[in-house]
């Protein structure tokens, strides 16, 4: 019996050991489970577990996040993959197949954005309508007198 548990403490990590060998913060871990991305349990002891294969979770939840992928997408795209068992290079391939279009449109908007720049002097302009990056088209002009912001998820 006494091997059994031994062999069980060896094949799983507690918070601790998953935040020293994925390099983040053990609060960052517990957000991770809080927000269903990664799973551990208790063991009879009360100490959270995790199976190894969640470093390679963490690790696609950290390269997603620097690309800029929100949580719930990332959240949403793990859920798709199996729990059982690490996630694989043709996973990675599969979740990053699903990115990749709105990282290109991203870039794009990116792209145009830096193009137009110079044009820019900063002012902080909400209606003018020569800001071809605050109000292109004069289209807070359309929406009335008075300050408006262009971007439509603010309103």
């Amino acid at each position: 019996m006494k091997t059994e548990n031994n062999q069980e403490l060896r094949a799983t990590l507690s918070v601790g050991e998953v935040a020293r060998r994925s390099g983040v913060a053990v609060s960052a871990i517990h957000f991770y489970e809080q927000k269903g991305l990664i799973k551990s349990w208790r063991n009879a002891g009360n100490q959270r577990r995790f199976r190894r294969d969640v470093l390679r979770r963490i690790a696609v939840i950290k390269v997603a996040q620097r690309l800029g992928i929100p949580l719930a997408e990332i959240g949403d795209a793990l859920a798709a993959l199996p729990t059982d068992r690490t996630v694989t290079a043709d996973d990675w391939k599969h979740l990053s197949e699903l990115w990749r279009a709105d990282l290109d449109r991203r870039i794009d908007m990116l792209t145009g954005l830096r193009d137009q720049l110079s044009d820019c002097i900063g002012c902080g302009c909400l209606s003018i309508d020569a800001c071809r990056l605050r109000n292109p088209w004069d289209e807070l002009g359309e929406r009335g007198p008075g300050a408006r912001l262009l971007e439509p998820d603010a309103e």
